[in-house]
């Protein structure tokens, strides 16, 4: 998942899985195309994670997929976004705390690849979108919003969703299900950190996400080049364009949301994120003959409906807070 999960239904740079939150872009009155661009937004990465599990399978090691994964997405941003705003949408308000978040969301990434080679892409995914939730969850503390009751029991269905998804007896590979939670957990450390870069252009935020990774990544590449070599060596052409697809596939997933948020309000998207498991359920199953079971199904609704329902009464908390003064001076 490559931060595509939206932080507790706002919109965001990353997203995510497969989509961090920025400054609140301005939305207009195109909702049906906000809503078809989040859609090929997901479509999108949910081909990204399974690019990345499909490679890796092939035996590429994780290290060097997300690796050319982040050098990819930053020679995208910059190939699309410097000739349109120049060079200076490089510039950040809080470099430090874009570091901090970029490292977020290269620990998530590198969990969630790494979950993705144990379980199948559904489970993986969905486990992703407790992250959203943690968020609500811990807001008193580390967001100093208000307490609320709403925001717990969200969280703590959700959680139960997710207990049933990686059930005993469900046949999922227990390394992999701690990976996964591990990951759930840094995509949440990722949108807390994305509020502090709230200032920043979400292009700028798309470019120092590529940025952060490659930096750290290049690195391990004396490590990860060595110990690929003879599964390198082994890849067909097709393996070689897929893996060097990963980074597009990301990059352009992102500018999709961007877009989408442009076009729609949080709100109105916010429900539709969660169609993301759907796409990389139809994903695995296409590619790998993967398909949930009812029980897994049943905890991933109960995962969507938690959220769905928590973005439903938080937009509606929103609206009464903006209509009360209105509505007291009338």
């Amino acid at each position: 998942m490559s931060s595509r999960v939206q932080d507790a239904h706002r919109p965001g740079p990353d997203a995510r899985p497969r989509a961090g939150v920025a400054a609140p872009l301005p939305a207009s009155s195109h909702p049906v195309l906000g809503i078809a661009l989040l859609l090929l937004s997901m479509c999108v990465l949910s081909t990204l994670d399974a690019s990345g599990k499909w490679v890796m399978a092939a035996g590429v090691p994780m290290l060097l997929l997300s690796w050319v994964r982040y050098a990819a997405h930053l020679v995208v941003a910059l190939g699309l976004i410097v000739p349109v705003r120049g060079w200076r949408i490089l510039a950040s308000r809080r470099p430090r705390e874009q570091m901090l978040r970029g490292g977020a969301m290269l620990c998530a990434t590198l969990f969630f690849f790494t979950s993705l080679s144990h379980l199948p892409q559904a489970e993986a995914t969905a486990i992703n979108f407790l992250a959203p939730l943690i968020v609500l969850l811990l807001a008193p503390w580390v967001l100093r919003e208000p307490p609320r009751l709403s925001r717990w029991a969200a969280a703590g269905v959700a959680f139960l969703g997710v207990i049933i998804v990686i059930r005993p007896g469900g046949g999922l590979d227990p390394a992999g299900t701690m990976f996964g939670l591990a990951g759930a957990l840094c995509f949440s450390v990722q949108y807390i950190a994305s509020r502090r870069v709230a200032a920043d252009d979400p292009l700028t935020s798309i470019i120092w996400s590529g940025g952060v990774g490659t930096v750290v990544l290049s690195f391990a590449l004396p490590y990860a080049i060595p110990a690929g070599l003879p599964a390198l060596r082994e890849l067909d052409p097709l393996h070689w364009f897929v893996l060097a697809s990963t980074g597009l596939t990301g990059c352009v997933g992102h500018l999709l949301q961007i877009a989408a948020y442009r076009k729609a309000a949080a709100s109105t998207l916010a429900p539709f994120s969660y169609l993301q498991i759907v796409s990389s359920t139809a994903t695995g199953w296409l590619i790998w003959g993967q398909f949930p079971d009812a029980l897994t199904w049943l905890g991933i609704a109960i995962i969507c409906g938690s959220g769905i329902t928590i973005g439903v009464l938080e937009w509606r908390r929103a609206q009464r807070r903006a209509t009360g003064p209105a509505a007291s001076k009338g």
